[in-house]
């Protein structure tokens, strides 16, 4: 953002760097690069298998309850389900990118309806899931998944009626919070691998039951949402000081999430495909 500096005369205006924007965007850039890896490990592992009606072959790799014999329409169902992730996941990242927004509007649009559609199908996908199909492996996870999912239909919801309303100020401001809600599952991952990698394992149960998976159910969703909401009221109301403390936490995010993404790619990841 370029400001005039008072103390220059207006023939040779000064030039402020933006920190809060550049650290946005490395954040973004970072996020996407890690969210594109986890795109093509569900392409390369999950697309082939689903659409071959191979579900079998999901058990190659570690779930809390992936292809279960004789649950046909048990089956079916997380088939859907990890088949639009990829959907949510990449069309998320299409719908943040300005130039797309400003140069094809009508794109923007469509992905955005394809992407809040995704993501309500996607929260009622988990609830069923964690509670019809009892995909989990205790009740502190199984009740923050569910909270990110009831937080995903309700910022789905207000940035549908803002859209419609032609408030778009707001409406970016609900999908950043939409996007950080349904990133979560993402963002659990790399969380895991980063605190991995900087501290060994320290307070991750055999069962997801340690202190840290138990912080980590909740601060999946709530700790890049509650990031956002910084960014947000820095970017909209914020002292200079308070626009570079939170560029300064961008920053830090933004490592992270690289060396959380570098390590779930290598571990997680690309071992089963």
């Amino acid at each position: 953002m370029a400001t005039i500096d008072a103390s220059f005369t207006p023939a040779r205006p000064a030039r402020r760097t933006d920190w809060l924007g550049r650290a946005a965007a490395f954040c973004f850039l970072s996020i996407a690069a890690g969210q594109l890896l986890f795109t093509a490990f569900i392409l390369l592992f999950y697309y082939p298998s689903s659409l071959s009606g191979d579900f079998a072959a999901w058990n190659s790799k570690p779930l809390i309850k992936g292809f279960v014999a004789g649950d046909t329409g048990g089956n079916l169902f997380f088939a859907v389900h990890v088949l639009m992730a990829a959907v949510i996941t990449f069309g998320g990242l299409v719908q943040l990118v300005p130039a797309i927004r400003n140069r094809w509007p009508a794109v923007h649009r469509w992905n955005g309806r394809l992407y809040l559609l995704s993501a309500a199908m996607l929260a009622l996908g988990g609830l069923w899931l964690t509670w019809g199909r009892g995909t989990w492996m205790n009740l502190t996870g199984a009740v923050g998944i569910s909270l990110d999912a009831l937080l995903i239909l309700a910022f789905a919801m207000l940035a549908f009626r803002s859209a419609r309303a032609r408030r778009f100020a707001e409406h970016r401001r609900w999908a950043l919070r939409l996007f950080a809600v349904a990133s979560a599952v993402w963002f659990m991952r790399v969380g895991y691998m980063a605190w991995g990698i900087a501290t060994g394992g320290a307070g991750i149960g055999q069962a997801m039951d340690g202190p840290f998976d138990l912080f980590l159910a909740f601060a999946n969703s709530l700790l890049p949402l509650a990031v956002t909401e910084l960014y947000i009221r820095a970017g909209t109301r914020g002292t200079p000081a308070a626009r570079k403390g939170v560029a300064a936490l961008l920053a830090v995010c933004g490592v992270v999430i690289l060396a959380g993404s570098a390590g779930a790619w290598m571990m997680m990841w690309s071992p089963y495909l």
